[in-house]
């Protein structure tokens, strides 16, 4: 199965990166398997799903070719702005047909069913099916712990305001984090309190302090690619989170929504709790599409009958939940992922490597991030951020400033700008660097 994802994978990315024109003919399947070293069968399997899919089509007795796309809707779309603030995915790699096709087969599969209000836990046949899907990252549950809730931003809503087990109030993010989770929790009054984590990761050792001292209810952490820094805990750090969690009866609240956005291995915080004490949160926006509203939420034993309590209604599109089952369950999932997460690793590079040609002097300091679609580029402490975000606008190129994603209080603030790659074209990636670089000069007195 993963040669095949990842020989439809490739071939895909050759045609959407031009290798392959419109109009013009693919390889044979004979040379097509020498080139990849496998079957007949796994290339007329990947051309086939080539062609189902509208991207190619086939000429009998001649071979296949790759379908002139009339109207491209980039030609009318593309902005002129080189677009590193945008955390939506790429539109070019949405999968309109596959979901189509989940859509239909999920209107016939359960017909009437669909029409009722469900149940508030997530459909059962769904859930059933994340405890294998969720298995694969090292996140083993049964079905009963396994809830879908209407995005990861209900979830953290409902963790935010239901009384914990420890009798505990304040929650503890770190800093910076998620700016509209921040805000949230700002709005609603939520006892809150800050521990800085930068692109070198996070001090443990004030951490069990806060831990042991702070009446901490849960600590809510981004433990890879995290938003805004881009990096990842170490295995290390991770396995340090669980075991202080249970040490000082602290929860956890690992938001891993961008789980699928990279190739390694990567055992989340939750595969080191031995003590029940880390509830784990998957998105499905990131990787399929924002409007599809749809995550899973794994909780501890413990925290259940409050957590239903606290949402005892069903919200969540039988629909949607259906066609994720079958989009899951029919191997796309895995097939779009190692697409995805691909093009996005390409991006990287591309970054990383305007970087290394644009900022040799080393004024914007920034970690090798290789997944995920966010890196931190910290700036020069004499930079004014307002001026500096102005001036990179003005030449078409938009970034994020650093100061939302910390709490209004909070005082111990890196100055920075994200960026992201995700609706980045990689062919202007150097030039939207090389702009911000000498923007960062420029405003540095260098």
């Amino acid at each position: 199965m993963k040669k095949y994802v990842s020989i439809l994978s490739d071939m895909e990315h050759k045609i959407r990166e031009g290798h392959f024109g419109p109009g013009r003919k693919l390889p044979s399947v004979r040379s097509a398997t020498e080139e990849y070293g496998c079957s007949v069968s796994t290339i007329v399997r990947a051309y086939a799903e080539l062609e189902k899919r509208h991207a190619i089509y086939s000429v009998p007795q001649s071979g296949y070719y790759v379908v002139e796309k009339l109207g491209d809707w980039r030609s009318e779309t593309v902005s002129e702005t080189i677009d590193f603030a945008s955390a939506s995915p790429d539109l070019d790699v949405f999968p309109y047909l596959d979901f189509q096709h989940c859509l239909n087969k999920a209107i016939d599969t359960y017909k009437y069913h669909l029409f009722t209000y469900g149940d508030s836990h997530g459909l059962e046949t769904l859930r059933q099916t994340l405890v294998s899907h969720l298995a694969g990252d090292q996140v083993f549950a049964k079905a009963e712990r396994i809830l879908v809730s209407s995005g990861v931003q209900q979830a953290l809503e409902i963790l935010a305001k239901m009384p914990f087990p420890n009798g505990k109030t304040t929650v503890l993010v770190e800093q910076p984090s998620y700016d509209l989770y921040l805000r949230f929790l700002e709005a609603e009054g939520v006892p809150v309190r800050g521990i800085a984590r930068t692109a070198k990761g996070i001090d443990l050792q004030e951490l069990e302090e806060r831990f042991r001292s702070g009446g901490i209810k849960f600590f809510y952490t981004i433990s890879r690619y995290h938003n805004p820094l881009g990096t990842s805990y170490n295995v290390e750090e991770r396995k340090a989170i669980a075991r202080l969690a249970g040490k000082y009866d602290v929860y956890v609240v690992e938001d891993d929504y961008m789980a699928d956005l990279g190739a390694e291995r990567f055992e989340p915080i939750h595969a080191y709790d031995r003590s029940s004490h880390v509830v784990y949160l998957k998105s499905f926006s990131k990787i399929i599409f924002p409007g599809l509203r749809l995550g899973a939420v794994v909780l501890p034993e413990r925290l259940l009958k409050t957590y239903h309590r606290y949402k005892n209604y069903p919200d969540t599109s039988l629909l949607s939940q259906a066609a994720l089952e079958i989009y899951i369950k029919n191997g796309m999932y895995e097939r779009h992922k190692h697409k995805i997460y691909g093009l996005y690793e390409e991006r990287m590079r591309a970054l990383n490597e305007a970087m290394r040609r644009h900022n040799e002097a080393g004024l914007i300091e920034a970690a090798d991030v290789r997944s995920g679609v966010y890196v931190q580029f910290k700036l020069p402490r004499t930079v004014n951020i307002e001026r500096l975000v102005k001036r990179i606008a003005a030449r078409k190129v938009s970034v994020v400033p650093g100061k939302p994603f910390y709490l209004a209080e909070y005082a111990e603030r890196e100055k920075f700008i994200r960026i992201s790659i995700s609706r980045a074209q990689r062919e202007r990636i150097d030039e939207g660097v090389r702009a911000i670089v000498e923007e960062v000069r420029r405003g540095s007195g260098w």
